[in-house]
C-alpha cells in the first residue's frame, strides 16, 4: 500500500489492467519545468542561479539578492503550479513516444506535488493531449509504484529525473526497470554518479525503444 493514503485512494480508482506498466514522473520528464520556471520566478521578482540540485538556496529576490528560505520556495511552487497552463509544455518527443507505447503498456503519470494541485495538472495533461491517469503523491513514490504494479509480477518500467526518486521505486520493487531523464541534461553536472542499476537517457528518442525493450514491448 502507498504511504500517502491519497494516492492509494487514486490508485484503487485506477481500472484493472495487466499489460506492462509504465509508470512516469512529470515535472522535466513529460512536462517542462526547469526551463520554465525562471521565466516565472522573474516575473515575480525573483532568480533562480542553479549552484546545486535543488531550488531552496539558489532562488534569490531580484531587488535585494536575498535569498529565500524553504517557506517561500514552496509558496512560489504552488503559485506556479496553479498557473502551470501558462508556462509548461510538452517535453521534447515525449507526445509521440507514448502514443508509440501506449496502446501495448499501461502508462500512469505519478507526479510528486501537492494533491491540491493534481485537478488544474489534470486539466492542463488534458487539454494538451496527454490522457493519461494521473497520481499524485506527497510522499515517496516507491510504495506507490509498488502498488501499481500490483501482485502479478507484470514487468513495470519507472521514469523520473530524481535519483532519490528512482532508488525508493528499486526498493520497493527490486526489478523494476528504471530509467533517469532529465529535460535538460545540463543539470546532470549537479548530480553525483547514478547507481548502475539506473540507466541514464539523453531524451525520449533515445528512451522509448529502451523502456519498449525492458518492458517486452
Amino acid at each position: 500500500m502507498s504511504d500517502d493514503p491519497e494516492t492509494a485512494r487514486q490508485i484503487a480508482e485506477l481500472a484493472a489492467d495487466d499489460r506492462p506498466l509504465l509508470i512516469l514522473d512529470v515535472d522535466d520528464v513529460v512536462l517542462e519545468f526547469i526551463r520554465p520556471f525562471p521565466h516565472f520566478l522573474k516575473s515575480r521578482g525573483f532568480g533562480l542561479t542553479l549552484a546545486s540540485f535543488r531550488l531552496t538556496g539558489n532562488i534569490a529576490e531580484t531587488a535585494s539578492g536575498r535569498l529565500i528560505e524553504q517557506p517561500e520556495v514552496t509558496a512560489l511552487l504552488g503559485d506556479f503550479f496553479d498557473a502551470q497552463a501558462d508556462w509548461q509544455s510538452v517535453t521534447d518527443g515525449a507526445e509521440q513516444a507514448l502514443a508509440s507505447l501506449g496502446d501495448r503498456a499501461e502508462i500512469v503519470l505519478l507526479t510528486a506535488m501537492p494533491h491540491r494541485h493534481r485537478a488544474a495538472r489534470r486539466a492542463h495533461l488534458d487539454a494538451l493531449g496527454l490522457p493519461y491517469p494521473l497520481l499524485t503523491t506527497e510522499m515517496a513514490k516507491g510504495p506507490a509504484v509498488a502498488k501499481l504494479r500490483g501482485t502479478k509480477g507484470r514487468p513495470v518500467a519507472f521514469v523520473d529525473d530524481q535519483p532519490a526518486n528512482l532508488i525508493s521505486a528499486r526498493n520497493s520493487v527490486a526489478d523494476a526497470h528504471l530509467f533517469h531523464l532529465m529535460a535538460d541534461n545540463s543539470l546532470r553536472a549537479y548530480l553525483p554518479p547514478l547507481p548502475d542499476d539506473i540507466v541514464s537517457v539523453e531524451d525520449w528518442r533515445d528512451a522509448a525503444p529502451k523502456i519498449a525493450s525492458a518492458l517486452g514491448l
